[in-house]
């Protein structure tokens, strides 16, 4: 049976700021002169003038890598963070998994880290090193709940040396909701474990469908991926077409009954292949 869906999937790419405000150390150095009295002279050494050396000021450390951190979905959206880490052990809903250095000087000038250029540093590098972190292939975490998401340092903190970059890894329990983690992250797609794996409440498409961790209830479950090929969007019909067959082996594969089963696909819309997803994904139900 096929259940061509259109319903999107939880947009991998969120664009966070952090901040950590970084203060350029300034150093005075003063000096004090005059003649020393000869030997068995009288005369009194004229008074030094000391001058007072403005308060050393030490520059924001870059934020530490693997720390955890607990934001809401709206700090997660925010365009700065100024988030206190917390143990890993304790409530959390992300944690980091890279630090770096943003490439700030090109051609001997310096690029705003708001530009183009530096944004788009930080949005290939954080998603690239996701993978290896959780111990996943690409396929694999396209399957799971857990989405990269990065900060970089305010406008004003980046003008003062500020050049760091923090990539976390966030858990999307649902609609502007994110879910709790639970300890470490280091390595949890490895293996046969599901904890984060992507399911469905209801049958795609349905009204009763949204996506869940599979840890959660759910009725559905995601199986595999379908890539489309090519820069620009294929368009719907194309995008469609791409998944049908794929997805139903794959639903016939899983399925009880070879001769009697359900399966489903998403296809990509234009909005999502420019954000990012040039993927379908193919559903069965859960067994």
């Amino acid at each position: 049976m096929t259940n061509p869906v259109t319903n999107p999937v939880t947009s991998p790419v969120l664009r966070l700021l952090g901040a950590l405000t970084a203060i350029v150390v300034l150093a005075a150095a003063c000096t004090s002169g005059g003649d020393q009295p000869r030997a068995g002279s009288s005369s009194t050494p004229p008074a030094t003038a000391t001058a007072t050396p403005p308060p050393r000021a030490t520059a924001a450390p870059a934020p530490q890598d693997q720390a955890c951190h607990r934001l809401t979905y709206a700090q997660a959206l925010a365009p700065t963070s100024a988030d206190t880490p917390v143990p890993c052990r304790s409530l959390h809903t992300s944690q980091t998994y890279a630090v770096g250095r943003l490439a700030t000087e090109v051609g001997g000038h310096l690029v705003a880290v708001d530009s183009p250029r530096l944004q788009r540093q930080v949005g290939t590098t954080c998603p690239q090193r996701l993978a290896r972190f959780l111990g996943a292939s690409p396929e694999r975490l396209r399957l799971s709940m857990l989405r990269a998401v990065w900060f970089t340092p305010t406008v004003d903190a980046s003008d003062q040396g500020a050049d760091w970059f923090r990539c976390d890894v966030i858990a999307v329990a649902a609609a502007k909701q994110l879910a709790p983690l639970s300890g470490n992250l280091k390595g949890a797609l490895r293996g046969t474990r599901d904890t984060y794996a992507m399911c469905g409440t209801a049958e795609p498409g349905t009204k009763g469908f949204r996506r869940v961790l599979c840890r959660d209830k759910h009725s559905w479950r995601a199986l595999r991926t379908v890539a489309l090929s090519g820069k620009s969007y294929p368009g719907q019909g194309a995008a469609k077409a791409a998944g049908q067959k794929v997805c139903q082996e794959a639903g016939r594969k899983v399925a009880a009954d070879a001769l009697d089963y359900k399966w489903g696909y998403e296809w990509p819309t234009a909005q999502q292949w420019a954000a990012g997803q040039s993927y379908g994904i193919c559903w069965a139900p859960a067994s």
